[in-house]
């Protein structure tokens, strides 16, 4: 991310931004009580870090890394109250292979819709890089059957890009060196409509 759209998001937290729903996605929600989640955790985009924080609770090694400084600031103030255990840090999503950490679940609630196509192609690389064989990335996102306009989404307040995806754009950018194990239709809760947006739920494994 460039440092206006980093800039960009970080101003959105001086408020309560569209996507900060106080509560991990529904989604991710189930996959947790559905004990998905296994091993170290990465929430890779993490808001103020609801998702990491639920890891966490459930007694998961969880860190979390976000663009916006604001939010990070957020998420640590959360931890502190929750009492739990969380590494929250400012970090760029593109360049997460600068960790030099291995993660056995990876968590994307809301990232991957925001990133250009050859910036996907970057992002997986980076997460390759991150994931050892048979680690699990779960990554909820806007998906293409969302209506409002044709063509790429940009919403409007602070030029936040939100591109709707679909099915083949996952599977194009998981192509080698993963096996995506499944895509589910999902919602994606926003503070703007109590329906929600639909999403796709993406199961993909590190091979």
């Amino acid at each position: 991310m460039g440092g206006s759209q980093v800039e960009s998001y970080d101003t959105h937290y001086t408020g309560v931004p569209l996507w900060d729903i106080g509560r991990p996605q529904l989604a991710m929600r189930e996959l947790a009580e559905a004990g998905a989640f296994r091993g170290r955790a990465l929430d890779i985009g993490c808001g103020t870090g609801e998702v990491a924080l639920m890891a966490a609770a459930l007694g998961l090694p969880a860190v979390g890394i976000d663009s916006a400084p604001t939010a990070i600031e957020t998420a640590r103030r959360k931890a502190r109250e929750r009492g739990l255990e969380v590494r929250f840090q400012v970090g760029n999503a593109l360049e997460i292979g600068d960790l030099d950490e291995q993660f056995d679940t990876v968590l994307d609630s809301a990232l991957f819709h925001a990133f250009s196509r050859p910036e996907r192609i970057r992002y997986a690389a980076g997460l390759a890089t991150v994931m050892p064989p048979g680690a699990r990335l779960f990554l909820l996102c806007l998906s293409d059957r969302h209506q409002a306009g044709r063509g790429p989404r940009r919403e409007a307040q602070g030029g936040i890009r939100a591109l709707r995806v679909n099915q083949d754009d996952i599977r194009a950018t998981f192509a080698d060196g993963w096996r995506v194990d499944s895509i589910e239709s999902a919602t994606l809760e926003n503070t703007r409509d109590a329906a929600g947006a639909p999403a796709w739920l993406a199961t993909i494994t590190r091979t």
